[in-house]
């Protein structure tokens, strides 16, 4: 007795059988995962250019997001959005950090420094005011990383921290617009303007650019 007839089974529902058993095999982890993921929140306290402040964030935001879209400082830009223009860079703890790389709930007691926490109008950071001399921008969106950037680059080479670019610096060798540049590489300006980035930076060193 020929038995192929109640055996065969076509191509078309081999696939729809194998889709079928993939969607109830996935479905429960799917259904399972969605909640925690969609509702986990977390305080965060942090000091925010002086001021403490205290935050209930979902976990997945960002420290640039909850500067800009939470406390409304949006004097940090957002660029990229992948930690590879600098337009987000803030101090933290003094040190430079890309906030869009960086969740804020892993900030929690840190001191937070912005482009709004450096200076005001009637009261610049040197930096800031080296910036208007030489002309430091064009459009100006790159303006506040490139500032933030520039001040920790500065505190960098005082404290004699070595560049990602030239590692064997030491401070026994005189500093050089080379090596501010160097150091400001993560910083992109779409206008071109890093000549006089560079004259802002050696006018705050005290340089000769």
């Amino acid at each position: 007795m020929d038995d192929t007839g109640s055996l065969a089974i076509s191509r078309r529902g081999m696939i729809a059988g194998g889709a079928a058993s993939v969607a109830i095999t996935a479905a429960p982890a799917v259904a399972a995962a969605a909640p925690a993921a969609a509702g986990a929140t977390m305080p965060v306290s942090m000091t925010v250019n002086g001021t403490r402040r205290s935050l209930v964030l979902d976990t997945r935001t960002t420290l640039l997001d909850a500067l800009r879209e939470h406390l409304r400082l949006t004097g940090t830009k957002k660029g990229c959005d992948h930690g590879q223009c600098g337009a987000c860079t803030v101090l933290v703890d003094g040190k430079r950090i890309n906030s869009c790389l960086s969740l804020a709930v892993q900030h929690q007691g840190d001191s937070i420094t912005t482009i709004e926490g450096l200076g005001t109008p009637g009261k610049l950071h040197p930096m800031q005011a080296a910036f208007v001399k030489h002309d430091g921008y064009q459009c100006g969106y790159c303006t506040p990383g490139q500032i933030c950037s520039a001040v920790a680059v500065l505190d960098e080479i005082k404290a004699g921290s070595p560049s990602h670019v030239t590692a064997d610096v030491t401070r026994a060798s005189p500093l050089t617009t080379t090596e501010m540049r160097e150091r400001m590489s993560g910083n992109i300006c779409r206008c071109g303007a890093y000549s006089n980035i560079a004259d802002a930076m050696a006018d705050v060193a005290g340089v000769t650019a």
